[in-house]
């Protein structure tokens, strides 16, 4: 007997054409990477990079607004730097907000002081801590991103099982997951910028 169709392997219906996801992440934040903190300060570091907006002065490329020119869906996450990205590639098109796809946190661990280090060292190492040991009291757990990674690739998966092409404007790591739920899904990437500022990943469910 043949294996049933389920919303993780085939089409939403024999006969229609998925459309594609296209996962976007934001522009330059305007915050300074070039300074040394602590544990505590890089904490209210990332605290203020959460809630401020992109570099004055950027130009989005002018692939990635074609991309929103002609998506169906228009996805950002509620943070600033998303939310002034969508603007810059859409323009004056309308665009929803959706706080599923907010970046996973960023608690560093709880070092000594006197260890100062720069911003993009800390951030790699309170992602590892993070990943690594899984209890956070005052944050998301990787367990819990990784599941909202797979609900927000279940979600633009269905968009796109309906033929229609899907741009989510959200973050570096997140994005990370939701590609790597994508595939888990069926999906393989067919275009692959990276994960740089204003880089983007399209997908499509795999024939």
């Amino acid at each position: 007997m043949a294996d049933a169709l389920t919303a993780e392997n085939a089409p939403a219906a024999i006969g229609r054409k998925s459309g594609s996801v296209t996962l976007v992440r934001h522009g330059e934040p305007a915050q300074s990477r070039k300074i040394r903190l602590n544990a505590a300060e890089y904490r209210d570091w990332w605290a203020g990079y959460e809630v401020k907006g992109i570099k004055p002065g950027q130009t989005p490329p002018e692939g990635l607004k074609a991309v929103a020119r002609e998506a169906d869906v228009v996805i950002a996450s509620i943070r600033p730097r998303s939310i002034e990205t969508a603007n810059a590639i859409c323009g004056d098109r309308a665009f929803a907000r959706d706080p599923m796809f907010v970046e996973a946190p960023l608690p560093p661990p709880g070092w000594p002081d006197w260890l100062r280090l720069s911003p993009k060292i800390w951030g790699f190492l309170a992602r590892l801590h993070w990943v690594m040991s899984d209890r956070h009291q005052e944050a998301e757990t990787h367990r819990q991103a990784e599941r909202r990674a797979a609900e927000a690739a279940e979600r633009i998966a269905g968009m796109a099982d309906e033929g229609q092409d899907v741009l989510v404007v959200a973050h570096g790591y997140f994005n990370q997951r939701v590609g790597a739920a994508l595939k888990r899904r069926g999906w393989r990437c067919v275009e692959d910028q990276g994960f740089r500022y204003w880089c983007a990943r399209k997908f499509e469910r795999a024939s």
